[in-house]
């Protein structure tokens, strides 16, 4: 459980645990002073995201087991770097985000707007829908 807010103002929701994520690795996108990298955006991964990751330098892709990093494919949910994530936005190639998943941290780096763009929350409540 976590008592970080996310961008929307409410509690923060789980990211995954299925690859288990975060910098804590407890499967939230929680900031962290000592994450260096802000993974604070919870993203919902695509192949363009992860190609331009690799373009950039960051390949997400190749499991690195000495890191328990195992990883990541399209449609994998990840706690990625909010700088990252916004270096794809601006080139055009950002991916998914879950907004109540995703921490008030991940603001520092990007806007509330692109953020929004690329949302792919589900309501828990889907018959308000």
């Amino acid at each position: 459980m976590s008592f970080e807010r996310n961008v929307l103002g409410g509690e923060l929701e789980l990211c995954s645990l299925e690859p288990i994520t975060g910098w804590f690795r407890d499967g939230y996108a929680r900031a962290s002073s000592d994450d260096l990298g802000s993974h604070t955006v919870a993203a919902v991964l695509s192949r363009d995201f992860l190609e331009h990751q690799r373009e950039v330098g960051n390949d997400l892709t190749t499991p690195l087991p000495q890191y328990g990093f195992p990883g990541l494919v399209p449609g994998d949910r990840w706690a990625v770097c909010a700088p990252r994530w916004h270096q794809a936005f601006l080139a055009g190639r950002a991916c998914g985000v879950v907004l109540a998943a995703t921490s008030e941290g991940a603001l520092a780096h990007t806007t509330l707007e692109a953020l929004t763009a690329h949302s792919v929350d589900v309501p828990a409540d889907l018959r308000s829908l």
